[in-house]
């Protein structure tokens, strides 16, 4: 695709060589799509990855390309295609077949006509160079490239044995309207604020061939985000995830770009263990002797190789269901695993640890005061907000909750409570306004969330919502929660032992993992994260081990509280992961 936004015509098909062929009847689950052009999703790979991303799917001349089908899903200048030709050409060589054998080894597409015909000329040169003809040259390249929008012409073309490629970067919000429903009926995974490479994504699955294998460069939002939920069922249920390297600080395209790129191979096959990496800043450097393909699953496999600016690891499995995948490095993806498939969540029935959120209003302005002579005492709870987590020791702002429920019955009587109901009736308006007082009528004065009161005396831990690193606070029975903090409570911990462990960046390494990081590294420490985290069983750690935890936790000393978990749970051997 390029930058060009073109209409597809739907009463025209187009043949398996690009050559527009009769009329048909419009097909009914694509009819009203209008072809996206890419004016902001046009990214160029460099010839490094490219060259990785073919050695790794096993794009190479030494197997018998020509009676493989290959495709492109988005040619724009070539930057996949002309490596694929010039390696399909060396792949003939090799096994000696001739041109006319190779005719329907490759498939790229390409929206943008003229995009497409400069493709197809540089396709010729590549076959010009090699001493065919003109008109063969031409005729091949043809039938090499076709013009159409890959989502809708994908289920026509034949089963693959490569998607290989860099789609584009298209927010829905982006496309042509009603284009994103119409391809949604195409590929139920385009769900929620997706981008269209989820669409491709599911395009070239889709189209593999048992043993088939899709390999991109795209962004990796998918693997943690909403949107991504129904291609990670998609992934898990049907596919094997045989490589992930994470290539947020690669040099991977000509231009710089924010679309935090990893590079994916994912095949249709039973799941196996999965090369994980990282790309850093100083990647791309070719090994003497080797490829870098062939250095990083040397790497991965544990092998003393030098390779610039990757680490590798190989992971055992992979992750099942909808839920976020992980995204961390491999040192610390292997301890992930570890403790994932060893212990018990966070959150667990036995210990009667809970993790929530405290308490949406509505409308903050109204609900929360620090006038104390608002209403009536027994109305006011002491509410903990976001700021007095700061420190890490709980220093309550003196804010109170104006609390319109009654301990477990409800909505308190206003006509009991004078001073609730005038301080109420002044600010009626702006609260009947609220969706939740439209919903119920009667109930126009109630927060949004219903208080639960026996929490206010109840210890527990408190975790900001954003934060760069985990800030867990103790609240020995004081305040009340604020929605922008998530609180745990728990009948068998000991609060300061647990929050030494939650302090620590093993902990920290299950947030890290899972959650979608905002712009400077800022961590969402959110109850689906919290509950991410697993942790020892609280009578087996040693007493020695519980000082250290409880003192780190009184201390805030995260290098500590790292150290002491290391033991508490039992990876001392895992250090270097934890940089400690």
């Amino acid at each position: 695709m390029t930058a060009q936004q073109t209409q597809l015509d739907l009463g025209i098909d187009v043949d398996l060589v690009g050559r527009a062929i009769q009329p048909s009847e419009p097909d009914p689950e694509i009819e009203g799509i209008t072809a996206v052009g890419e004016p902001k999703g046009i990214v160029y790979t460099k010839e490094w990855v490219v060259d990785l991303i073919l050695d790794l799917v096993g794009y190479v001349p030494e197997n018998d390309l020509a009676v493989r089908h290959a495709v492109e899903p988005s040619a724009g200048e070539g930057a996949f295609l002309l490596p694929m030709i010039r390696r399909l050409l060396d792949s003939l060589e090799r096994h000696d077949r001739s041109l006319s054998e190779a005719r329907h080894a490759l498939r790229a597409y390409e929206l943008n006509e003229r995009s497409a015909r400069m493709v197809i000329d540089l396709a010729v040169q590549e076959l010009r160079h090699r001493g065919i003809d003109a008109r063969t040259a031409r005729s091949i390249a043809q039938g090499w490239v076709a013009v159409g929008d890959y989502l809708l012409l994908s289920r026509k073309d034949h089963r693959a044995d490569f998607v290989i490629g860099n789609p584009p970067y298209i927010r829905y919000d982006d496309l042509p309207e009603g284009s994103f429903a119409a391809y949604r009926r195409l590929f139920p995974t385009m769900v929620g604020r997706c981008d269209i490479y989820v669409g491709f994504i599911e395009a070239g699955l889709r189209q593999l061939a048992e043993g088939g294998a899709l390999a991109f460069i795209c962004a990796d939002r998918w693997m943690r985000s909403a949107y991504g939920a129904e291609l990670r069922r998609l992934v898990a249920q049907l596919f094997s995830m045989d490589v992930v390297i994470e290539m947020h600080d690669a040099p991977a395209f000509e231009n710089e770009v924010s679309a935090y790129p990893a590079v994916i191979v994912i095949r249709r096959a039973q799941q196996d263990n999965v090369v994980v990496a990282h790309a850093g800043a100083d990647s791309g450097v070719t090994p003497a002797g080797s490829t870098i393909a062939k250095s990083l699953v040397d790497l991965a496999d544990g092998r003393d190789v030098m390779l610039q600016g990757f680490t590798a690891t190989r992971a055992p499995h992979w992750f099942s269901g909808h839920t976020p995948w992980p995204s961390v490095g491999p040192d610390q993806l292997a301890v992930l695993q570890r403790l994932e498939d060893e212990l018990h969540p966070l959150e667990d029935e036995r210990t009667g640890t809970k993790v929530g959120i405290g308490v949406a209003t509505g409308n903050d302005s109204v609900y929360i005061t620090t006038d104390s002579t608002v209403v009536e005492p027994d109305r006011l709870l002491p509410l903990a907000m976001a700021a007095d987590t700061r420190t890490g020791q709980l220093r309550w702002s003196g804010h109170y909750l104006v609390d319109p429920w009654q301990n477990g019955k409800g909505l308190v009587d206003l006509d009991s409570h004078p001073l609730l109901r005038r301080y109420l009736d002044d600010h009626r308006e702006e609260l009947t306004r609220r969706n939740i007082a439209k919903r119920n009528a009667r109930g126009w004065y109630r927060t949004i969330d219903r208080v639960n009161h026996g929490l206010t005396g109840k210890p527990k831990l408190y975790f900001p919502d954003m934060k760069l690193m985990s800030n867990p606070t103790l609240d020995r029975g004081e305040t009340y929660p604020h929605h922008n903090l998530y609180y745990l409570t728990s009948d068998r911990w000991d609060l300061e032992v647990l929050g030494g462990l939650l302090l620590s960046r093993v902990a920290q390494l299950f947030i890290e993992a899972y959650c979608v990081k905002m712009r400077g590294g800022t961590l969402r420490f959110q109850a689906q994260y919290l509950r991410r985290i697993r942790v020892p069983e609280p009578d087996s750690i040693a007493s020695n081990i519980q000082a250290r935890l409880r003192n780190a936790f009184r201390d805030r000393n995260v290098p500590e509280a790292t150290e002491a978990a290391l033991a508490a749970y039992g990876i001392e051997d895992a250090r270097r992961a934890f940089e400690c």
